[in-house]
């Protein structure tokens, strides 16, 4: 018996959801989930459904193809480890979240390595047996640096998802139209305000009653990609910046292993500059 993840999103009509599980009924497959959703302003629909049973992908997607509106954009995907590459600088707490997580068997992911443009988290990875890889920036144009990252990243072989756990460099749009829509960032929730040196400090001089995190898809446009998760937590005037700071860290790792879990899982699509998430 095989699972399979069915992923569907087109112009809506009457009956997707009937004609779609009017197929599944067919084949005698097990519906183990099921999730769908309207945008009425763009009339676009969006279904997410888990089946079992004894079909082959090809087939099922054939079949479904066969009923679904034209140009529907069908995926059908067998819960698998995907492929996984981390990308930090000198922040720990985020990377070292997600290594925990991953070597509590979390992480429906191969970890396929880390790389950064520093050498100072490398011990803490060789704990983990993940391979690390240094690029330094140091002497290089950003277009040269970047190139070099590309370079490591095509040794690595095929990559569903690339995790910026503090990776502070800014990514050409050269670098995001290799990786569309596979590059996941984590930041505080003070942009576009409290930009540069320690916007912790930034945001207590400023008497902020709320800090938090955003994880979101990277695009063209610097922290503007469509936003898969966000938690927020309440501060008042008895936090200095500094336990601020070490609570928005907090935040910030929950939020970003939220994101990644959730694009393991397949639940996530992209529209726009928009996420439907079930």
């Amino acid at each position: 018996m095989k699972e399979y993840r069915v992923l569907i999103d087109c112009r809506d009509e009457k009956g997707l959801v009937y004609k779609v599980s009017s197929i599944f009924f067919k084949y005698d497959l097990n519906i183990l989930s099921n999730s769908e959703f309207v945008d009425s302003e763009t009339n676009l629909f969006f279904m997410r459904s888990v089946v079992s049973g004894f079909i082959d992908g090809n087939d099922l997607e054939k079949e479904l193809r066969a009923v679904l509106p034209e140009k529907a954009n069908l995926r059908i995907v067998s819960p698998e480890k995907k492929n996984i590459v981390l990308m930090v600088t000198k922040e720990s707490h985020a990377l070292g979240d997600l290594l925990i997580r991953y070597e509590a068997g979390e992480l429906d992911a191969n970890i396929l390595g880390v790389v950064s443009n520093y050498d100072l988290l490398e011990p803490l990875i060789e704990k983990f047996g993940i391979p690390f890889y240094t690029v330094s920036h140091e002497g290089l144009s950003r277009d040269d640096h970047e190139q070099k990252v590309l370079e490591c990243l095509a040794a690595f072989g095929e990559i569903d998802y690339i995790v910026l756990a503090k990776y502070m460099r800014i990514l050409t749009p050269n670098f995001v139209e290799v990786y569309a829509n596979k590059i996941l960032n984590i930041h505080h929730s003070f942009l576009p305000a409290f930009i540069g040196a320690n916007p912790y400090k930034q945001a207590y001089e400023r008497g902020v009653k709320i800090i938090g995190a955003t994880a979101h898809f990277v695009n063209n446009d610097l922290d503007e990609g469509p936003i898969i998760s966000q938690d927020v937590k309440h501060v008042d005037h008895a936090h200095n910046w500094q336990e601020m700071q070490r609570l928005g860290r907090d935040i910030e790792k929950i939020v970003l292993s939220r994101a990644v879990r959730l694009a393991l899982e397949d639940r996530i699509f992209v529209y726009g500059n928009r996420t439907v998430i079930f």
